[in-house]
């Protein structure tokens, strides 16, 4: 009589040779357990023998037959939890195990006996059963043991009278479920904003005014059909919305454009481009007397160089007279008094200390690139700032430019600019200084509305023969110039103002006649003072008053 255990441990050929002596059907088709299941079935099976499949999984059963259907119930006898080492061929997973329960005819007794591991041996032992053969069963009491071990959601019990769910157990091994992922459309869902530089291939990209407008993992893929569609330049602000890359694709897309500069796409269609509107003299001044974040530097360059909407302004200043500090304070008041007004601080080759507390303390956009960087990025960042500020003036804003300064800028420019075999005295190359004068030639008063305003500073006796070049080419261009005196700053006297050196063109044109008159008063007054008496003079006066038309009605008692 052949044992389970021995057929277990030859070969698939040689269980084949044995079934085909046999004569089992399809035996070179069926697998090693089946093979061993058939070879049983001709050969009856020992009483007490037991299958081991091929994976190790040990399969108590008997001869296949009908039966009835009783409680399925497996005792599992609970270990005790001792150091012992179990035997490594007793050692089964539990998942692995598959018993077949006996089906036991109802009202007939079941001898079944439960062998009681012993404390001094750990082994695994399984219990018998000795079940009672019925050949009168009633059909509809027969149920294939094959239905009983695919069923669903069979509850075992242990010893414990604890419930085990098999959900879904099947002999041939668990089934996989088939997950799906959801899929989101995550077109239109962001919105950003972002200044469109366009490439000579036609196409172009949105920079982020987190990187300064240069190269970074925020940029936004813009379309040659885009650009031409809505007739988009270098410089515009869009608003837009965007959707994910797909597959190749390295850029996240524009897909819809909300509005360019601040206006709808169909109006900013036919604009008028920024070199034919037509400049004038700046008619509008910024209050920068009044209001919380007046001081009394502001009080001084409103009364004596006045700023208007389109002014082209210098602040001629030597090293450490507080020209920064100024231009803040300026840059403040903007900000507060007039809120319609677009303001751009540039800080081109200046010291990142101070980068970081005109950010802090200004609110405006604060565009820099600090001294430790090259030439090209000084040079790139106030190009497409310039861009930028052109594009909203040709929509209508009124937008200023605070730079600091502008004869680094012009370093930068005469370091990137290509030789041309011309050199001034200092070193600068006759071609280099144009596009510095472009930039700042671009302040300008629009007729019809809208106006760029570019305040600068410009050092001077700064010991270089570059910088004195510089500031010469630059000495006619502005039409406001404010002079700042190094012996002021010497004595702490701020704001180091030379008043008499200071003054604006045209400056009828931004105060009434009656004001102007006493300006015109108190400047011969005060022509026969050295700059630093008159300083201390119209500063212990100012300070007396809250509003420098308070101080001009104070003259008439004086």
């Amino acid at each position: 009589m052949l044992d389970a255990i021995e057929l277990s441990k030859k070969l698939v050929s040689e269980l084949r040779e044995l079934a085909k002596s046999l004569n089992v059907s399809s035996y070179d088709t069926l697998k090693k357990d089946d093979l061993i299941q058939k070879i049983l079935e001709v050969e009856p099976l020992n009483e007490n023998s037991s299958i081991v499949n091929s994976k190790g999984n040990i399969l108590l059963t008997k001869p296949k037959r009908k039966r009835k259907i009783a409680e399925q119930v497996l005792f599992i006898k609970s270990k005790p939890l001792t150091d012992e080492v179990i035997p490594s061929e007793l050692m089964v997973e539990d998942d692995d195990i598959i018993v077949e329960v006996p089906f036991i005819k109802q009202n007939e007794s079941v001898d079944a006996t439960i062998e009681q591991k012993s404390e001094e041996s750990n082994e695994l032992v399984v219990t018998n059963y000795d079940v009672v053969k019925d050949d009168k069963i009633p059909s509809e009491q027969v149920v294939d043991e094959k239905e009983i071990l695919n069923s669903d959601n069979t509850e075992i019990k242990n010893d414990n009278n604890q419930l085990i769910k098999n959900n879904g157990f099947k002999q041939n091994g668990n089934t996989e479920r088939k997950t799906y992922d959801k899929c989101y459309d995550m077109d239109g869902v962001v919105t950003i904003i972002g200044v469109i530089e366009t490439m000579s291939d036609g196409y172009g990209f949105l920079r982020s005014a987190d990187f300064n407008y240069l190269s970074s993992p925020d940029d936004v893929y813009v379309s040659q059909s885009q650009i031409k569609l809505f007739g988009l330049k270098t410089g515009d602000t869009i608003q837009g919305t965007v959707r994910p890359p797909r597959e190749g694709e390295k850029y996240f897309p524009l897909i819809k454009i909300i509005e360019i500069n601040g206006q709808l796409p169909e109006l900013v269609r036919d604009r008028k481009p920024f070199d034919h509107l037509i400049p004038l003299f700046p008619d509008e001044k910024f209050d920068l007397a009044n209001g919380p974040r007046a001081t009394i530097s502001t009080r001084i360059v409103d009364m004596f160089a006045p700023i208007g909407k389109g002014q082209r302004g210098l602040i001629v200043a030597q090293p450490k007279t507080g020209k920064t500090v100024l231009l803040q304070e300026i840059a403040n008041v903007i900000a507060s008094n007039h809120p319609e007004v677009f303001l751009m601080i540039l800080l081109v080759d200046e010291r990142p200390e101070e980068v970081t507390d005109m950010a802090r303390n200004v609110k405006a956009e604060v565009i820099a690139s600090t001294f430790d960087e090259p030439a090209e990025k000084h040079v790139r960042i106030a190009n497409i700032v310039l861009e930028k500020a052109k594009r909203m003036v040709e929509c209508g804003h009124d937008v200023v430019i605070l730079l600091d300064s502008i004869t680094r800028l012009a370093r930068a420019y005469n370091t990137v600019a290509p030789a041309s075999g011309k050199v001034l005295t200092g070193g600068v190359d006759s071609n280099a200084l144009h596009k510095p004068k472009r930039f700042f030639g671009a302040a300008r008063n629009i007729e019809g509305g809208g106006s760029l305003t570019i305040i600068s500073t410009a050092l001077t006796e700064t010991g270089s023969k570059m910088d004195e070049v510089i500031f010469e080419e630059f000495k006619g261009t502005g039409n406001m110039e404010l002079q700042l005196d190094r012996k002021l700053s010497n004595k702490r006297i701020f704001p180091s103002v030379d008043i008499l050196a200071s003054s604006t063109r045209r400056e009828e044109l931004l105060h009434g006649r009656d004001v102007l008159n006493k300006i015109w008063v108190l400047r011969n007054y005060l022509s026969d003072m050295t700059p630093v008496e008159a300083m201390q003079f119209f500063r212990d006066r100012l300070a007396k008053t809250k509003t420098n038309e308070e101080f001009l009605v104070s003259m008439n008692n004086e």
